[in-house]
């Protein structure tokens, strides 16, 4: 059976929800990236890059990176309809994907939550989160724009809307403002019961 290796509300729970979307059944596995988990020897056979999502397959193969687990996700599921069949929109959704994935959190998000990684002398902390806040913000602006007038990105629900739902509930416990379409994408993605599954999961509030 498929395993999800997860921390609860890591960048992992877009894939969480992904798998809930899909229906099948699946196996979860929970980490603690606080207690370092990820940097354990029982979890570096398994994904020696340490991080989370990593997706265990039925054959025992493993399969890491937000992207392509998404995608492999959304191909072997068709019946899901996680990604277009035309290839404008597919084009639009991986342009999506990687821009929040890419940009928004691992150029924002991550210098918000480890500005040690981005400057290791404490007094360039600052400035590091502010960049982080400015990258992320910057980011989200974007994204507002291509859902004007849209549920969500693609149009219909597809893999580019649940990686930005997982950096949308950042947002708020890092003092990012969520422009007014990424808002009201977030409580339309909440509102799925796919999603409200793997938050009661994980231990989130709904």
């Amino acid at each position: 059976m498929t395993k999800l290796f997860y921390a609860p509300g890591a960048c992992s729970l877009g894939i969480h929800v992904l798998l809930e979307e899909i229906g099948k059944p699946y196996e979860l596995s929970k980490m603690s990236l606080r207690d370092g988990d990820q940097r354990k020897p029982e979890f570096a056979a398994v994904n020696p890059k340490g991080k989370v999502p990593t997706l265990q397959r039925d054959d025992g193969s493993v399969l890491t990176e937000f992207p392509a687990i998404a995608v492999w996700l959304a191909r072997t599921n068709p019946q899901a309809k996680l990604l277009p069949d035309d290839i404008e929109t597919q084009a639009r959704v991986t342009e999506a994907l990687a821009f929040v994935v890419a940009t928004i959190h691992m150029q924002g998000f991550s210098r918000l939550f480890g500005p040690g990684n981005f400057a290791p002398s404490e007094a360039d902390h600052p400035a590091v989160l502010a960049r982080g806040r400015e990258i992320a913000e910057k980011g989200l602006a974007l994204i507002d724009k291509a859902l004007a007038g849209k549920d969500y990105i693609a149009g219909s629900f597809s893999i580019a809307d649940a990686a930005l739902f997982y950096v949308e509930t950042w947002a708020g416990g890092k003092g990012v403002t969520l422009p007014a379409n990424c808002a009201a994408h977030l409580a339309r993605m909440k509102a799925r019961p796919a999603v409200q599954r793997a938050l009661q999961q994980e231990g989130l509030a709904a």
